[in-house]
């Protein structure tokens, strides 16, 4: 709905951005709704507002509760060695790599931790942080939390559960205070089952009756599906499926400072380190719908529970307190799988082995390895692991955190229970186990190739990781020779969105970033005379169909006038133009009009069949490239988001000639610093790794990662931790600043 007098500003927005819209009606001062049809010269509406919008006929709703008694889940015959792998092996608890990577998590610039943790890339993070812009580190996190097969047993224990298991992983990301996060509910439920409607009714009186005015928190929005029950016919049959009720918890809080947020990454790097359990079950215990029974086709009896809101109270103070003042080393909340799969977690993460000893646990060390009560587990370092047993003793959980263990220096994941080992295994067969169905599905899925590529590259014990070789100062900046800010034009096309950080990045670099549209320069209202450089943006042109950048070059080529704009401004010897992803897939498919361009490749398909999302190495080549200047040989980590980032050359000859003519700017590599020709290192399968071309005068640079969205460190889904503000890749944007002086 707009005021009569925007439309004509609106339509000239809607023109701009090639968005199609229709003013379908306005509103009036009667009680009524009416809808005429032209072509028929009738009414097929008109209807009185009291009707559509009165109140609501009363409801009346009888639920009455259905008891089920279930067999209390038993440790007494439990083999712990077996049951470990079983746990790690369950959907719920296992690697999500394969639903990962398939999704953009760079875009807008402003994603500080995404799910992947480590060099390594392991999808362990407890919470999503963002920062607020480009400049500063305020930002936000938001995390999850869910519990819905204790609904089976307690439908009011799973709603309490998904609100604490919401707050201990908001908990890694460094919030101030409790008071600041704010709760999405999504209810769903399969209402008038029997039992059901008693059981939504109990879950959400518990939530907004108890549980959060006793947090001191709020849930100011949500949304609800009622219908989680589904009928069928089969064979004379009837079949159904009935969903529990379940609760899905979505918590955000703002973050005074984004760089206090800590993963699961168990840190090898500081020295001797101890592991401590903050076991907010109080030492209960309690294995009801845990991934241990189901694993053994059982629910169990009783359920984990959040006893008292006062114990998660001054965790979230504690902690909160030991992030600001850097105290702990990494932090991973106890859900899914218990404190085994938390701890499996970390040491994929770290890439380390650990001692772990369960005596002081209880009784049942096999019901403390695998109970999903709330809890976490931190790393901190071992001369300070007394003053944090105190700050939590300090707050009254002083018996509820103690010391778990710590690394070893092996390659084993060793639990105990005192004198007994319950468990000792090497990681690699842990990790074989926790990310099974992660490969089977990407077999199904993906190329089947990739996919066993990359878990061979998991179980590689002697892989390095993300291994960064940074010759130069990120924080030097080379000096232009002017004071004035040349005008770049940030340019796209309809559907793309990775236009602001690239803005954000010329704009650091001391240049004029101007948005352009081709709709601009289509209409007159711009024109690319007016621009020093150019730069074709990243990210879903056309809605991202096969072919999306081509499409963008096909507009260009098939017009005259653009065309020939074009044609020009390549031609100028003071211009310059930078193509990512999307635009580079354009440019790339311009080259008939870029002068040096000839042997470039067009972008097809990733050779894994998927869009590629992830945290990738290249090494910077010796090249013209006016971008790359005293950046070669530099391993950098870079962001990757493309389905279409394979390079094809017309023929080999291509190929060579743009090596020989030392045009290829930059190569995927692994972490030992080698050409990347398999997967994951090699992202989209490009052949000899390239994944950055240039022309023989440098002008002209096109790649398919995204330095744009990695130029400060905080962009980085991992970085060491002695980078600054500056991220590697702001050189790139500074080195063209300098040269356009």
């Amino acid at each position: 709905a707009l005021a009569v007098e925007r439309v004509e500003a609106f339509t000239a927005l809607c023109d701009r951005e090639r968005a199609p819209f229709a003013i379908v009606g306005e509103a009036i001062d009667e009680d009524r709704l009416l809808l005429n049809d032209r072509k028929f010269d009738n009414a097929p509406i008109d209807l009185p507002l009291s009707v559509l919008l009165g109140k609501p006929p009363k409801m009346q709703r009888e639920a009455e509760h259905r008891k089920v008694s279930r067999p209390e889940f038993s440790t007494a015959e439990l083999d712990v060695g077996e049951a470990a792998l079983r746990v790690l092996r369950l959907p719920t608890v296992g690697d999500k790599t394969f639903l990962v990577t398939i999704g953009d998590r760079t875009v807008t610039g402003q994603i500080v931790r995404d799910p992947m943790v480590g060099p390594w890339q392991v999808p362990v993070a407890d919470a999503a942080v963002t920062v607020a812009g480009f400049e500063g580190y305020t930002g936000e996190a938001m995390a999850i939390g869910e519990r819905t097969p204790v609904a089976l047993l307690d439908a009011a224990s799973a709603a309490r559960l998904s609100v604490g298991e919401a707050i201990t992983n908001i908990a890694s990301s460094g919030i101030e205070r409790l008071s600041d996060v704010k709760l999405s509910a999504n209810w769903m439920a399969a209402a008038g089952h029997p039992g059901e409607d008693a059981a939504l009714y109990d879950a959400v009186r518990t939530v907004g009756l108890e549980l959060c005015p006793a947090l001191g928190i709020a849930i100011p929005v949500g949304k609800d599906s009622m219908s989680m029950r589904t009928v069928w016919e089969e064979q004379g049959e009837e079949r159904s499926v009935t969903s529990p009720v379940s609760l899905i918890v979505s918590a955000f809080a703002p973050v005074p400072d984004v760089r206090r947020a800590v993963t699961p990454q168990l840190r090898t790097d500081v020295g001797p380190t101890s592991l401590l359990l903050v076991d907010l079950g109080g030492g209960r215990n309690r294995l009801g719908a845990s991934a241990l029974a189901q694993v053994f086709g059982s629910v169990g009896a009783l359920p984990p529970d959040l006893d008292d809101p006062a114990r998660l109270v001054s965790f979230i103070a504690v902690v909160s307190d030991l992030l600001s003042r850097g105290e702990v080393l990494a932090y991973h909340d106890r859900s899914d799988g218990g404190l085994w799969a938390t701890l499996c977690e970390m040491a994929f993460a770290g890439r380390t082995g650990l001692e772990v000893d369960l005596e002081a646990s209880g009784s049942d060390a096999a019901a403390a390895l695998f109970t999903e009560e709330l809890g976490a587990v931190v790393q901190v370092e071992a001369s300070r692991e007394a003053d944090v047993l105190a700050a939590f003793a300090e707050r009254g959980l002083g018996g509820f955190c103690r010391r778990l263990g710590s690394l070893r220096d092996d390659d084993r994941l060793v639990v105990r229970d005192g004198e007994e080992v319950l468990i000792d295994q090497s990681r690699r067969t842990l990790r074989d186990a926790w990310s099974e169905t992660s490969r089977r599905m990407q077999v199904l899925r993906d190329d089947p190739t990739c996919a066993e590529e990359e878990h061979a590259l998991r179980l590689d014990c002697e892989d390095p990781g993300l291994q960064p070789h940074v010759p130069f100062d990120p924080a030097q900046v080379p000096a232009p020779r002017s004071a004035a800010r040349p005008r770049v034009a940030i340019l796209r096309e309809q559907g793309v969105n990775g236009h602001l950080e690239m803005a954000a990045a010329f704009h650091r670099a001391g240049f004029e970033a101007i948005d352009l549209h081709m709709s601009d320069l289509r209409e007159g209202r711009a024109a690319l005379g007016e621009f020093r450089g150019l730069v074709a943006c990243g990210g879903f042109s056309f809605g991202d169909v096969l072919g999306a950048g081509e499409g963008w070059a096909k507009s260009i080529l098939f017009q005259e006038p653009l065309r020939a704009q074009f044609a020009g401004f390549f031609a100028r010897e003071d211009t310059f133009s930078l193509g990512v992803c999307n635009g580079c897939q354009a440019l790339s498919a311009l080259r008939e009009i870029i002068p040096g361009a000839e042997h470039w490749p067009r972008f097809v398909r990733n050779r894994s069949e998927q869009f590629e999302a992830r945290l990738a190495q290249v090494r910077v080549e010796e090249s013209p490239s006016i971008f790359l200047r005293e950046m070669a040989g530099a391993r950098l980590p870079i962001a990757v988001a493309h389905g279409e980032g394979r390079a094809e050359f017309a023929s080999d000859r291509d190929r060579e000639a743009l090596a020989a003519a030392g045009l290829i700017a930059a190569r995927f590599v692994d972490g030992r610093g080698a050409v990347a020709e398999g997967y994951p290192t090699n992202p989209n399968g490009s052949p000899e790794g390239i994944t950055a071309i240039t022309t023989p005068d440098g002008r002209a640079t096109v790649m398919m990662p995204h330095p744009e969205r990695v130029f400060r460190t905080i962009q980085h889904s991992w970085h060491p931790p002695q980078w600054g503000e500056d991220g590697p890749w702001m050189r790139m944007f500074r080195n063209a600043r300098a040269w356009a002086a």
